[in-house]
């Protein structure tokens, strides 16, 4: 059944999160993030699962991944320096391959910032916080529908791909309150969790391979898993052999990078091929689409919802002809960067940045537009 609800960004991750099938969240509590540990704290205990409040976020994470581990999905919430806290740990789930999901609610920083104000600036720092060269999945809502899809989504991308999958939210996004579908879970397509089979005495935790993505048993089962964050063979014990280290850190990478399609892909508004493109994401793309729909010009706009790993080839397919590309971004520059990254002459892009803890309005983008196109 679709209900419609009129929900918070936090509400709605967290009402999505119940319905992906999460029974486990264990959290700290933290500004802009906090009402996601209030609702769980609710709402597991109604659903069966369960809520942990833990001592800090390197403690909840920990709990996450053995939750995940035991067969559970699980999940965490959390804002900037809570993130860097657990960023070690979210190395150590890729390593591990175990599923879980950690939703950041950007706060304005560095540091503690402003604990109350609104930031993009996490770009970089959900991305390569955490030591080591594996991928990562981010996704970055754009409304308060989008942070219940995107939520579904990436609970069916950490199992799909048995990894961590981060939803970049925003103190704007997470108390903008707005009207929400929610499918229930009956009506969601979830993905289910593969199990091993075979002989038990013959198995081998990261030894059969579906689409490079190991068919791990959980902790409990018939079935022995061995885990551990060092480089390990298939039976999952360590080990230093170099062939076995270049094997396993270029699967981690291709079992995602390969797969790309299956990750949700930008959207383009507007009308193609545009003089003039505007590319944002999160609560700024939405003040894009706006500025681009309030002017005769023959403008379109990217709207990017996979941030990670970036989706450089359509990027450049959808962008190919622009005479001007605005990149619009509540920070210095970073998504810019990847746009740099991506070929484009750096003639041809500017980005509209804006660093005081205020959103950014269409009309400041207008101005942009206005004078590029003078």
């Amino acid at each position: 059944m679709t209900i419609k609800k009129l929900l918070t960004g936090n509400e709605a991750c967290t009402y999505a999160a119940v319905n992906a099938g999460a029974r486990f969240f264990a959290g700290y509590p933290i500004t802009p993030a906090t009402e996601i540990v209030e609702m769980c704290s609710e709402l597991m205990p109604a659903h069966n699962g369960v809520f942990i409040q833990m001592e800090d976020e390197i403690a909840s994470i920990a709990a996450v991944i053995g939750a995940s581990l035991g067969g559970t999905k699980a999940f965490t919430a959390t804002s900037g320096p809570g993130f860097a806290l657990m960023s070690e740990n979210i190395g150590f789930a890729a390593m591990a391959e175990a599923p879980c999901v950690i939703i950041n609610v950007q706060r304005y920083g560095p540091s503690t910032g402003i604990a109350t104000k609104f930031s993009q600036s996490d770009v970089m720092a959900v991305r390569w916080g955490s030591p080591g060269d594996h991928s990562l999945i981010v996704l970055a809502p754009s409304s308060v529908q989008d942070c219940y899809n995107l939520t579904v989504e990436a609970f069916n991308l950490s199992e799909r791909f048995r990894t961590p999958v981060i939803l970049l939210s925003d103190a704007a996004l997470a108390h903008l309150r707005e009207k929400v579908e929610i499918r229930e879970s009956g009506e969601l397509n979830l993905y289910q969790r593969e199990n091993p089979s075979g002989p038990v005495d013959a198995y081998l935790p990261y030894g059969v391979l579906h689409n490079d993505v190991p068919v791990m048993s959980n902790f409990g089962d018939d079935y022995i898993l061995r885990v551990t964050g060092l480089v390990h063979q298939a039976s999952g014990y360590s080990s230093d052999n170099p062939q076995v280290a270049e094997e396993l850190v270029q699967r981690l990478a291709r079992k995602i990078d390969n797969y790309q399609e299956e990750l949700p892909a930008p959207i383009f508004h507007g009308p193609q091929p545009a003089d003039f493109i505007v590319v944002s994401f999160g609560i700024s793309a939405r003040a894009s689409l706006e500025a681009v729909n309030s002017r005769g010009l023959k403008a379109g706009m990217l709207e990017l919802r996979t941030i990670w790993p970036f989706p450089g080839k359509r990027v450049k397919e959808l962008c190919s002809g622009a005479k001007k590309i605005l990149v619009v971004e509540a920070n210095r520059g970073q998504v810019r960067e990847l746009l740099l990254s991506c070929g484009f002459p750096p003639e041809i892009l500017k980005g509209v940045n804006k660093q005081d803890a205020e959103v950014i309005a269409p009309s400041e983008i207008l101005s942009a537009l206005k004078e590029e196109n003078s």
